[in-house]
């Protein structure tokens, strides 16, 4: 099992905070925990894992050890790749909380079939729940919606919109620039957007080990156009920070989104760090 390098801080900090709207921590790669006003808590694609080396290496700290989760009410996945659903960094957190697994049916099948969650924690059926493109869920203060993604490499990718009373959230897993965007954007008025960013590096072939020219996250133009699609107040870079050979310098993105209407700021995080809508 992975040892977090940051001991229980980021749990507890999480646990003990009362924000007044909405407060997000980045958990590195595509993780983000969200807490509301009164307190409903709801983690999207936390991972925790190491990777596999040496074609996929961890370039940050584990931020936080799953078992010492004490407080959600769900666990979100955008889509079914194993640094968004993963059962030792997800399990757990449903074993301590009882919170509820929300994903499409790939990622479903990820934790029934291919890593067999239910031989290895003590989960009932009823902590799962499929979604699809289309749905609301309620989740405590947070009304969800399930919208499209465009991810070549995933073969069921979703987004997800948190509408909030103190404003709205989006997260768009993996996605690329989307012909769905444009159309989401003009449906919701985004606050704050999640969307990955990383660059084109040589990654080892999973068959031969050797390097092959790759990309998996959105270029600095692509995060762009997807965030004007998507008419963001704020755009926050994601991803950027995780895979030996993918990882990139968001501060780039000042230049890019400089002569764009939308998004209309940048909001840098690394690690750890809170923002709030």
């Amino acid at each position: 099992m992975t040892v977090s390098d940051w001991s229980d801080w980021l749990p507890r900090a999480v646990e003990s905070a009362d924000p007044e709207t909405v407060a997000i921590w980045y958990l590195g790669c595509n993780g983000f925990v969200l807490k509301g006003s009164d307190g409903t808590t709801v983690f999207i694609d936390p991972y925790v894992g190491l990777g596999d080396p040496p074609r996929t290496v961890r370039m940050v700290p584990v931020p936080f050890d799953p078992e010492d989760v004490t407080e959600a009410d769900a666990v979100l996945a955008t889509h079914e790749h194993t640094d968004h659903v993963h059962g030792p960094s997800q399990a757990p957190i449903l074993e301590n909380t009882g919170a509820t697994f929300v994903a499409p049916d790939d990622s479903l099948a990820v934790a029934y079939d291919d890593e067999a969650w239910f031989d290895d924690y003590d989960l009932t059926e009823d902590q799962f729940e499929e979604v699809s493109e289309g749905d609301t869920i309620e989740i405590g203060e947070f009304t969800v919606h399930v919208e499209p993604a465009y991810d070549p490499d995933a073969t069921h990718p979703v987004s997800y919109v948190f509408e909030h009373e103190s404003g709205t959230f989006f997260h768009g897993g993996d996605t690329k620039p989307s012909d769905e965007f444009t159309d989401i954007g003009s449906r919701y008025d985004i606050d704050l957007g999640v969307l990955a960013f990383g660059t084109v590096g040589n990654i080892a072939d999973k068959e031969t080990g050797e390097p092959v020219r790759t990309k998996w996250y959105n270029d600095e133009n692509q995060i762009v156009e997807a965030a004007s699609d998507l008419d963001l107040d704020r755009l926050l870079p994601s991803h950027w920070d995780m895979w030996k050979g993918m990882t990139s310098d968001p501060k780039v993105l000042h230049h890019h989104t400089k002569s764009f209407a939308a998004p209309r700021s940048l909001e840098l995080v690394e690690i750890g760090d809170r923002v709030d809508l």
